[in-house]
């Protein structure tokens, strides 16, 4: 009979630990878009059904079982986009992942902040996408590679006008520029100030889809701006951008 009682406790344990995980990486894949708080609220539907039925609660297990059921269609109307964005994060991330090592997180940064001012001073503009976590071939393949090391003068020579590539993003993976002339998704928000530009819109579409950090120059305003999991850091001085972009490398996912 212990042993039986032990085997349930296991199980009940083990039951849990799974449950929490699916949630945890959900979360993860909606964060930074208006679904997090409805993939929220699905966590605690899903906690309250454990309980139900744990503690033989039928009715109200009956309640939410239909409750959710009817609700289904509309969610999958409703947020399209994000189940569509949080997807896409899921066959990107890679199972085991190899964060750059600070030297060569610093190195890196050091080199694009001499060519961001550069570039600012110029009025020329600039979309930068460095990969954290999620792989950022499939946006590397559709621009032209370059495999190069990390330079101040050749971020400075692709963005420079008439260049073939200034128009497109540059990407950075392991710590080397990948390509550049890639094309990133727009943004889905509709109600982003019209103020921001393509550039703008690129960027924070491409931070919907990955974890990747983004560093855009303004060649309108000179004006530096991060975007991380949708979020845009605008108006940043040189320092600040690279403070930021150390501490978002920093956060553990």
């Amino acid at each position: 009979m212990n042993a039986a009682i032990i085997l349930m406790h296991w199980k009940a344990i083990l039951e849990i630990l799974i449950l929490w995980f699916i949630i945890y990486h959900v979360m993860l894949f909606f964060e930074g878009t208006r679904a997090i708080q409805l993939v929220r609220g699905i966590a605690i539907i899903l906690v309250a059904f454990f309980v139900f039925q744990r503690f033989g609660l039928t009715r109200l297990d009956w309640l939410f079982k239909n409750f959710f059921a009817t609700s289904v269609i509309a969610v999958l109307i409703i947020f399209h986009p994000e189940i569509r964005s949080g997807l896409a994060r899921l066959g990107q991330r890679h199972m085991f992942t190899t964060q750059l090592r600070e030297e060569e997180l610093d190195l890196i940064l050091k080199e694009i902040s001499k060519a961001i001012e550069g570039l600012a001073q110029d009025k020329f503009g600039a979309l930068i996408a460095i990969e954290k976590n999620d792989p950022l071939n499939v946006f590397a393949e559709n621009g032209v590679a370059i495999d190069a090391k990390v330079s101040a003068e050749l971020i400075q020579a692709v963005f420079t006008p008439n260049n073939p590539l200034h128009d497109g993003g540059m990407i950075m993976q392991g710590g080397r520029i990948s390509s550049a002339g890639s094309f990133f998704p727009l943004a889905q928000n509709q109600d982003l100030s019209r103020i921001f530009g393509t550039r703008h819109r690129a960027a924070i579409g491409l931070s919907e889809e990955t974890d990747a950090l983004i560093i855009i120059v303004s060649e309108e305003r000179r004006n530096l701006s991060l975007v991380y999991r949708g979020k845009l850091y605008k108006d940043l001085s040189r320092e600040a951008l690279i403070t930021k972009a150390k501490e978002i490398f920093k956060l553990k996912e």
